[in-house]
């Protein structure tokens, strides 16, 4: 996601060595209650509103078109299970994966683990303070993958915030033994350029390749410098993880001059992001394949060689796309869901002023074979129902709901909700089911809702940035199927086979 790309000023990183000794010093606290969260490592302060949005709020309230502060509204087809609220991270909530019994939920100021074996009471397993938004998170077997995207004094969890353009300071990937969930053991770092917004995990039997997403150099950064056109990719052992490494940097948008290749951005492109990077890529390992979403630019690439990923297609949407977000694949891999991060997740950009194309999901089919492959463009998706002013709101991250046939999704809207949608018709896609609360303010827009909803073995689980895990469950016919699909693991940007893995 990125609650911080248009509102913070990116700061940076450091060389392994000097944190060393930090890192093997991180104190993990399974009840971290006495410590301090690091300031720098908050997402953008709410802003105020006009005097007369905040009015049109209120009166919106008033005659029903939207529920009130804090009021859970939902579809008949959806039920509201359990809510645990936030407890010793006071941090925005941010991803989550799964393995077996267990959710992990990422945190700015660190991680949780719940057990979600009784899904109407999830128990928290324990909390890991560890500063560093925005902490997007993944497992594979016994290891937890941690990104850091904001400029820390070292590599531990006990580093403070430190300014970008100093040389010592440090962002990359962490890494966590969870054998023992209820006492994760960091086991080591890397340092990745620009440091790692997001990651996405290409997982084999004896090495866990990551492939580090992040953006915004500057001049003035030593280890972030212009151009800045790949992602990082790290080799992970997993018989010893503490030799992870970065193996390469693929510059997926080559080009002459010294900001590189991809989409130029204004004022070529008025409203559009410039590509200095990519936010994030979700992998289909069962076909070879993977999706970027690189701010400006969206990819279709190859990763038969996981070393050595291979661009096939490569479009933009200079119309209607600020800021490409994320992706998803449809179970037969002839389509893809783009993600528009307009406003960068701090806009209430789901008005009646903006429409329903801007800040929306953008289908594409899929056409032809191998590396003649091409993304066709077929239509928006955006949720029908109108939020407030001061309810920031934009197509987020989401999963498929397994169905054999079918082209389902459950996606996560910030305080436009969860939204459970139908895209088996490329060019007619429609909500079938939603899930939501009123705004968090009504004079302010406030960071809050739900930053990921992903299904998982017959639940949907929500991780709302300010009122903690939510879990829902979809009754209707077109779902039902679903609940037959049971996953050992899942890491949402690692989209399994999901029918070669049933039960």
């Amino acid at each position: 996601m990125t609650l911080l790309h248009t509102s913070r000023t990116r700061r940076r990183r450091l060389g392994l060595g000097a944190a060393a000794a930090g890192l093997l010093a991180a104190l993990l606290t399974a009840a971290p209650a006495g410590a301090t969260p690091d300031p720098g490592d908050t997402p953008a302060a709410p802003q105020s509103v006009s005097k007369s949005d905040a009015e049109k709020a209120r009166k919106a309230i008033e005659r029903g078109e939207i529920p009130a502060p804090g009021e859970v509204v939902h579809s008949a087809n959806i039920e509201h299970v359990a809510n645990v609220p936030k407890d010793a991270l006071p941090g925005a909530n941010t991803d989550i994966a799964f393995q077996g019994k267990y959710a992990f939920a990422g945190n700015y100021d660190g991680f949780r683990i719940f057990d979600i074996s009784d899904p109407q009471k999830p128990r928290t397993v324990s909390q890991i303070l560890c500063p560093g938004g925005q902490n997007d998170i993944s497992v594979s077997g016994n290891l937890l993958f941690l990104s850091t995207d904001s400029s820390r004094s070292d590599n531990s969890c006990n580093s403070t915030s430190q300014p970008a353009t100093e040389k010592s300071s440090w962002e990359g990937m962490k890494i966590f033994d969870i054998s023992d969930k209820a006492n994760p053991r960091y086991v080591s770092a890397v340092e990745t350029a620009c440091g790692s917004h997001t990651h996405t995990l290409v997982p084999e039997r004896r090495n866990v390749y990551v492939y580090v997403s992040s953006y915004s150099p500057s001049a003035s950064f030593p280890d972030c410098r212009p151009p800045h056109d790949g992602i990082s990719i790290i080799k992970v052992p997993r018989k010893a993880p503490e030799k992870a490494a970065v193996i390469d940097f693929p510059v997926f948008f080559p080009g002459e001059g010294p900001d590189g290749g991809g989409n130029p951005g204004g004022p070529t492109n008025p409203g559009v992001s410039k590509t200095t990077g990519c936010h994030d890529i979700t992998v289909l390992p069962s076909e070879d394949l993977a999706a970027g979403a690189c701010m400006g630019d969206g990819i279709l690439f190859s990763i038969e060689d996981p070393e050595k990923p291979r661009i096939i297609d490569q479009v933009q949407d200079n119309e209607n796309f600020a800021f490409w977000h994320s992706a998803t694949f449809n179970q037969k891999a002839d389509k893809v869901v783009f993600t528009d991060e307009l406003g960068g997740g701090s806009g209430a950009t789901c008005d009646e002023a903006t429409g329903p194309e801007r800040g929306a999901n953008g289908i594409y089919d899929i056409r032809g074979k191998g590396d003649k492959r091409k993304l066709v463009f077929k239509s928006y998706f955006k949720i029908p129902r109108h939020q407030a002013t001061t309810e920031n709101c934009v197509a987020h991250n989401g999963s498929l709901i397994p169905v054999r046939g079918k082209d389902l999704m459950v996606q996560a809207w910030y305080q436009g909700g969860v939204s459970v949608w139908d895209f088996t018709d490329s060019t007619r896609p429609k909500e079938i089911g939603y899930f939501e609360r009123g705004p968090h303010t009504t004079d302010k827009i406030t960071t809050a809702g739900s930053w990921s909803a992903y299904y998982y073995n017959g639940l949907v689980y929500s991780n709302d940035m300010a009122k903690g895990l939510d879990v829902l469950k979809i009754n209707d016919k077109r779902t039902q199927p679903a609940r037959r699909v049971h996953l050992g693991e899942l890491n949402v940007q690692t989209q399994p086979d999901y029918f070669d893995r049933r039960d």
